[in-house]
């Protein structure tokens, strides 16, 4: 039969099938917020996006500068490019059909193809006005939810306790050894289930303590009304295009980080983990015998 405990208190050393507690209160009330809060925030940037769908490194950019990154269409052909690699991509982006089936939508009396389709932005019609405010409300919900929940975790000990990097993580062979483990969708089981491992906590780290504090950073940048009382800004990033080329790319990056993350929550147990971010509760995978190559 199995049990129920709070591993934080050590009442004894869980195991394989134990009811545990996890997730603390914060942690889960900063996950949900934070996951409306970014996808909000990345679809109203879509939208701002396809006002001007190409991006700079320096302080100025327009049409006829040269851009690193273009998304666009000729005719009837939609691409991508990036510095001078370019892709088609007819039907995803530069050049898609809307809802009615027609591949082009207007937008103050011009006809116009969009970078992003109509189902990846907010508002789903173009209006830039209303993606900026958009993306403006939840850029505070975001900036005030990080802040104090950065605050707590210092507070609480979760930075020290659950995501430092101890030093035996860093040899290569430790790391390599982790990354074989995900290739091969090896999950601890256990009580060695409770820790984070190199990865996740490298991952978690990144995201945490450099690219949502970018995103925040570079969106400031970005703003005209800021720029008079925080000129050290535009000196810190080069320039308002270079923090939006920034932006862009701290955005991509959290989109690659919840792609790999929904995979691996669906590798591990979409209900044991999901539960576990909902209500606080894991079940602990069955103990299992393990392989004599760990590190």
């Amino acid at each position: 039969m199995t049990g129920s405990v709070r591993w934080e208190d050590d009442v004894r050393s869980p195991k394989g099938g134990d009811l545990v507690r996890r997730h603390r209160l914060s942690t889960r009330i900063w996950h949900w917020t934070n996951a409306v809060a970014l996808l909000v925030l990345l679809m109203s940037g879509l939208m701002i996006f396809n006002a001007h769908p190409r991006l700079y490194w320096g302080e100025y950019g327009a049409n006829p500068d040269p851009a690193w990154l273009e998304i666009g269409s000729r005719g009837d052909q939609g691409f991508l490019r990036v510095g001078k690699v370019e892709v088609p991509t007819t039907g995803v982006l530069g050049r898609w059909r809307d809802a009615n089936g027609v591949t082009r939508s207007r937008a103050f009396g011009v006809t116009r193809s969009r970078a992003f389709p109509h189902w990846a932005t907010i508002p789903s019609h173009y209006s830039l006005a209303d993606g900026r405010l958009w993306h403006l409300a939840f850029a505070w919900i975001l900036a005030l939810s990080l802040a104090l929940y950065m605050l707590w975790s210092l507070v609480n000990g979760h930075v020290g306790r659950d995501l430092h990097v101890r030093r035996e993580q860093w040899s290569p062979r430790h790391i390599w050894h982790d990354l074989k483990d995900h290739a091969r969708l090896r999950f601890p089981t256990g009580a060695a289930a409770l820790d984070y491992n190199v990865l996740q906590k490298l991952s978690y780290v990144t995201v945490i303590f450099v690219l949502l504090p970018l995103m925040i950073a570079t969106g400031l940048t970005m703003s005209p009304n800021l720029n008079a009382g925080l000129r050290w800004l535009l000196d810190l990033f080069g320039g308002r295009q270079s923090a939006r080329s920034i932006h862009f790319i701290c955005a991509g990056g959290l989109v690659a980080f919840f792609i790999v993350h929904i995979a691996m929550v669906f590798a591990a147990g979409p209900i044991r983990e999901i539960r576990s971010i909902v209500t606080g509760w894991y079940r602990l995978p069955e103990d299992r015998a393990q392989e004599s190559d760990a590190p």
